[in-house]
């Protein structure tokens, strides 16, 4: 089954005005709705809500982070949710960033292979509903026993930048979810992914690539760059990504950038982004344009993009929504 999937709450609808929103999905071809965690809503009740209101979608958040809840509380949030939207709930992991971990939950962001790897071994084996009494080597559970037991295992998805990750994704989820790229590196990280999975102890099954792809129906090009210029400004400086984007290529064509952002010139450091590199990282153009870029994406061998629409250039998101959804 080909997948469409839709970022979600969307920008300028409240949460409890999604109802209409969620069967119009539906009636526009989109399979999925995928959710964040950030500085917006949590990850978890605006699946609920699409679970209730919308029963054809299946549901995922992208991602939950390892760190900022506690082993037990996360596995009885994965183990409600996936009894609320039983068969149709994705569980993505993640280490998250030092700036979400560290800076506004006050949790040290340390050993983020670790944790995410432990978290992974953990709820694969609290959600069967076993007692879990283990140290791993980033936390310890004594005792616990989740007291709802999922109808259906939900697939745990690992966020994945560079190779440690994606092989982790490969070898001990059930797929990866990416970000922050474009439709080319996607080359580069979906076999990594598939080649851990060929030597993990199931002997290689079908992983799921789900991306977060970003994408803005507008050609008002130079509106649609500045924006994007500051999105990716905010979010390449992190040191996660700054990584990620070093090891996949583009480190020279976003060093000026980095030296600016460090300096503390920030205008420089907006003006150094080159305009290929927002090319590649934001989709825009005319609907057709973009979609014919998703479907790049999912050539390229991502099985689920998670559609992110950007309001830039004073776009009507929810008609942005409607212009790339699914053709035929």
């Amino acid at each position: 089954m080909t997948r469409y999937g839709m970022t979600i709450p969307v920008a300028g609808a409240r949460l409890h005005e999604h109802c209409e929103l969620f069967r119009e999905l539906v009636d526009l071809g989109y399979t999925d709705v995928w959710t964040a965690e950030s500085d917006g809503a949590d990850g978890l009740t605006p699946l609920a809500l699409a679970a209730a209101w919308a029963p054809e979608l299946r549901v995922g958040v992208a991602i939950l982070p390892a760190f900022t809840r506690g082993p037990a509380l996360l596995a009885q949030s994965a183990a409600a949710m996936a009894d609320a939207a039983p068969g149709r709930f994705a569980l993505g992991i993640g280490a998250s960033s030092n700036v979400i971990v560290e800076r506004w939950n006050g949790i040290p962001f340390e050993h983020p292979y670790q944790r995410t790897r432990d978290t992974v071994r953990f709820l694969k084996a609290a959600l069967t509903g076993e007692k879990v009494t283990e140290t791993y080597d980033t936390f310890a559970v004594d005792g616990f026993r989740c007291g709802i037991v999922p109808e259906q295992q939900p697939p745990i998805l690992v966020a994945a930048l560079r190779e440690g990750m994606l092989k982790m994704a490969g070898r001990e989820g059930d797929g990866a979810i990416i970000n922050w790229l474009s439709a080319d590196d996607v080359r580069t990280v979906a076999p990594i992914v598939h080649g851990a999975a060929k030597r993990a102890a199931d002997g290689g099954g079908a992983r799921e690539i789900v991306a977060r792809i970003f994408v803005c129906p507008s050609t008002d090009t130079e509106a649609v760059r500045g924006q994007a210029r500051r999105a990716i400004a905010a979010y390449l400086n992190v040191p996660v990504y700054k990584a990620f984007h070093r090891w996949i290529g583009r480190g020279e064509r976003l060093q000026s950038m980095w030296d600016a952002w460090e300096a503390g010139d920030r205008k420089a450091a907006l003006e150094a982004i080159p305009d290929e590199v927002v090319d590649e990282l934001f989709i825009h153009g005319s609907p057709e344009a973009c979609r014919e870029h998703i479907q790049r994406y999912l050539d390229a061998g991502v099985d689920t993009p998670s559609i992110s629409i950007m309001g830039f250039a004073g776009i009507d998101v929810r008609q942005a929504m409607r212009d790339v959804a699914p053709v035929g």
